[in-house]
């Protein structure tokens, strides 16, 4: 029995590792704590559930699930999340970094996020949505594991995700450019890089992955307004506990948290299983306050 709560905390590890990664980017890049990161998952959820319907037009095709048509329906929500990304920041964080103290930034990110979450209301409604009614079936792939082809899918595109991001942000000009960005915007920028267009490069990156884990959370469980704003802060911690301003440390931290809140579910319940993320992100702190993985003074 517990072999199966440690799947189910992998899945949802994986989720969260995305989440926090796009949630590391932008806090490493723009200094600051972007509370609506967790729409974009939301906005991320319902493109991909906008494309199906636009793809039907009226015809009969089957419900997206594992398979070539949800990988192109990611495509297309992580491409609008991505521009929605774009135009929030264009429309409201450029003008606050130029004269405001970072805390106006998290305030404005709040107001953002209430704003987007009505926005979604308003376009899809309040009830929750599902990429397909069917029952997943599940196949046992160790004894007492069961998982369905969709989890799987899940963990198998989140893995190959990390990998292509670690190579992006090693191996290109871009990549580089964003890592030094993120340890000296002032000295980057006498250097050479354009910093601005690092900062659109974060929004995109950040919002793409964001629109992924709403998307593959959504085909896992289910589509609601209240998503983003119920996984920001699972998504937060992840990145604290992880260590934040470090990639890995997000993945990592996505996955302790993932299964922390899996794992407890037989002893206290699946009602406060959000309470033992953070407990044990407390815990971890005590003893590396600046996270796992996080730099070390």
């Amino acid at each position: 029995m517990m072999g199966q709560y440690i799947a189910d905390g992998i899945v949802l590890g994986a989720t969260l590792a995305l989440g926090a990664i796009g949630l590391t980017l932008t806090y490493n890049i723009l200094r600051f704590a972007n509370f609506a990161h967790g729409e974009f998952l939301t906005f991320g959820a319902y493109f991909a559930l906008l494309w199906s319907g636009l793809v039907s037009g009226g015809v009969a095709l089957p419900p997206l699930s594992f398979g070539w048509r949800f990988l192109v329906a990611i495509v297309f929500a992580g491409a609008l999340t991505a521009g929605l990304a774009l135009l929030l920041d264009w429309m409201l964080y450029r003008w606050l970094r130029k004269s405001e103290t970072v805390v106006t930034l998290v305030i404005a990110s709040f107001g953002a996020s209430l704003m987007l979450r009505n926005i979604v209301v308003f376009c899809w409604g309040s009830q929750p949505e599902y990429y397909s009614r069917s029952i997943a079936i599940a196949r046992e792939i160790l004894p007492g594991v069961r998982v369905t082809p969709d989890e799987i899918f899940v963990v198998a595109l989140t893995a190959l995700l990390m990998v292509t991001l670690h190579f992006f942000l090693t191996l290109t000009r871009v990549g580089k450019a964003m890592r030094a960005v993120s340890d000296n915007p002032s000295l980057a920028s006498v250097t050479g890089i354009n910093t601005q267009g690092i900062i659109r490069w974060t929004w995109v990156i950040g919002g793409g992955l964001a629109a992924v884990a709403g998307a593959l959370y959504g085909l896992t469980v289910q589509i609601s307004p209240e998503m983003g704003f119920n996984l920001i802060l699972p998504i937060f911690a992840a990145a604290i506990l992880g260590g934040v301003g470090s990639i890995y440390g997000a993945v990592l931290g996505g996955l302790i948290i993932g299964l922390a809140e899996s794992v407890s579910v037989p002893f206290i319940g699946a009602a406060y299983k959000p309470a033992v993320g953070f407990l044990l992100m407390f815990l971890i702190l005590l003893f590396y306050p600046k996270g796992i993985l996080g730099e070390r003074s």
